[in-house]
């Protein structure tokens, strides 16, 4: 057996990658019409699903990402492509696929996507912007506390050296109350990470593509700060901008070479936004006091550097990883193919 005919048999869920939705065999045996056929390049929550019921979809469901050569198989004769923010979705992957209509990507950020091929086939691409807030921003204040309490440091310690009593001057962290936070990328996210980081008794500073209104900056008691002057300052460096070529490597060596050293850095934005390396180095330094980072430059490799230093919490991109959010990205990407394939504009159409 060749691998394509290997990878596209759908008899059984648990045996093979691709499993065809039971209610397709339902609406086939009902004598019902298929409308349109959709490829699910990773396994998504079953409200997506349920959304999808009368229509022919195939999920890829192996334990590994999908490679090129099986998205490419995948997609060949689609109408439409959803995909989670781990598919590499390249130019030769839109090549491939003559029939696609949409590509709905799962996830806020589309940088997986090639959106100069997508757009030169006229083929709209979309995300999920706004239903991850909340639980990105309860993840930033986790992190934030995880690193500055030191609580995965003292679990380990408690279940490999043992407690041996409470002691003055043991195991000291710092206090969020009265800490300068500088956020790096004030729209939805930063803002919720704001509010949160308000009622911990934080002062409140931004930095972004330009000064936002009164009004909001009233909203959380919010100070604006040109980006070299809020890490020199801050005492928690907290970034949720977007990723592009002006905020690629925008945390290098320098970087952390000009803030305090005993500030606090959190990445829940996009890997590449930091130089995993440089950072690495400045940790071991002791040019900054700590780090908490739930993404990675060269995903899903982590630098191992970061594995084994105490100063650094490290988290395995769980930023939208909650039941509610997945489940709302999963209804607004499906949402977005119906609409593109019922001839509508998508909701969040990328461009």
């Amino acid at each position: 057996m060749n691998r394509r005919s290997c990878i596209f048999q759908n008899e059984s869920r648990q045996k093979h990658r691709y499993h065809e939705h039971e209610q397709l065999k339902d609406n086939r045996k009902k004598g019902l019409k298929v409308m349109a056929k959709i490829f699910i390049s990773g396994e998504i929550p079953e409200i997506g699903y349920e959304l999808l019921s009368g229509h022919q979809f195939d999920v890829y469901r192996g334990e590994t990402l999908i490679t090129e050569e099986e998205l490419i198989a995948g997609v060949r004769d689609v109408d439409a492509l959803l995909c989670p923010l781990s598919t590499k979705v390249t130019r030769k992957v839109i090549e491939s696929a003559p029939n696609l209509q949409i590509i709905a990507n799962f996830g806020a950020g589309f940088d997986n996507i090639d959106i100069a091929a997508a757009k030169e086939k006229g083929i709209p691409v979309t995300n999920t912007p706004g239903v991850s807030t909340e639980a990105t921003a309860e993840l930033a204040l986790g992190l934030m506390l995880a690193i500055m309490r030191r609580i995965p440091e003292g679990d380990l310690l408690c279940r490999t050296k043992g407690f041996n009593g409470w002691a003055p001057l043991f195991f000291l962290g710092r206090e969020l109350t009265n800490k300068k936070l500088g956020i790096v990328g004030f729209g939805h996210i930063g803002q919720a990470v704001a509010k949160r980081a308000k009622a911990f008794g934080m002062d409140i500073y931004y930095t972004g593509r330009g000064k936002k209104s009164a009004a909001i900056e009233a909203q959380y008691d919010a100070q604006y700060l040109e980006f070299a002057e809020l890490i020199r300052t801050c005492d928690v460096i907290s970034v949720h901008s977007a990723f592009n070529k002006d905020t690629h490597h925008l945390f290098t060596k320098e970087t952390f070479a000009a803030m305090k050293e005993d500030a606090f850095f959190l990445n829940l934005s996009r890997g590449p936004v930091v130089k995993e390396a440089d950072l690495a180095l400045a940790l071991q330094a002791g040019d900054i006091a700590g780090a908490a980072i739930d993404v990675y430059e060269f995903e899903p490799k982590i630098t191992e550097e970061l594995k084994v230093l105490d100063n650094v919490v490290i988290t395995p991109h769980i930023g939208n990883a909650t039941v509610e959010a997945r489940n709302e990205m999963a209804k607004l990407s499906v949402q977005n193919i119906l609409r593109v394939l019922e001839h509508e504009r998508a909701l969040t159409p990328v461009y």
